[in-house]
């Protein structure tokens, strides 16, 4: 999945404790292999979510608003015509040096930024991408405290 850079940093600065999506898997723990959107361009990040909140709009954005003032109204807006919105809590963060996009597409014959998620174990080719990313040495890592919860 992409995430926009900025809410990456909020993630290494302790302010960011969820990963907020209009859709997205139920029931079950998930690695997210992060591709940083430009300026960045790379895919340099793996993040363990841990099951998602599924609950209302408004409620996802109660979540929001208590991790960071502010943020519950521009989580509200995205979820905005749902019935429901995905709280996914970040549980460990680790950071690769990664690949460039024209890395990536020499390694996957083709690449386009992803616009949702991809589920790697039905992708020999993204399995071998990722395979390699978290072969490579780790430049950090953390595990953040929980954020708030529903």
């Amino acid at each position: 999945m992409s995430l926009n850079p900025e809410y990456y940093e909020l993630i290494w600065a302790g302010e960011k404790h969820h990963e907020f999506r209009r859709r997205y898997l139920v029931g079950r723990p998930t690695t997210w292999y992060v591709y940083l959107t430009a300026p960045v361009s790379r895919l340099m990040a793996v993040i363990d979510l841990d099951v998602a909140v599924v609950d209302t709009p408004r409620r996802i954005a109660d979540i929001a608003e208590r991790a960071r003032s502010g943020n519950g109204s521009t989580v509200l807006a995205y979820l905005d015509g749902l019935e429901r919105g995905f709280a996914l809590p970040i549980r460990r963060v680790r950071e690769f040096e990664g690949f460039a996009a024209t890395e990536l597409s020499e390694m996957l014959d083709s690449f386009h930024p992803p616009q949702g998620y991809t589920l790697v174990s039905r992708s020999p080719q993204w399995r071998a991408v990722c395979d390699k990313l978290t072969a490579s040495p780790l430049m950090r890592q953390m595990s953040p405290p929980p954020g708030p919860v529903a």
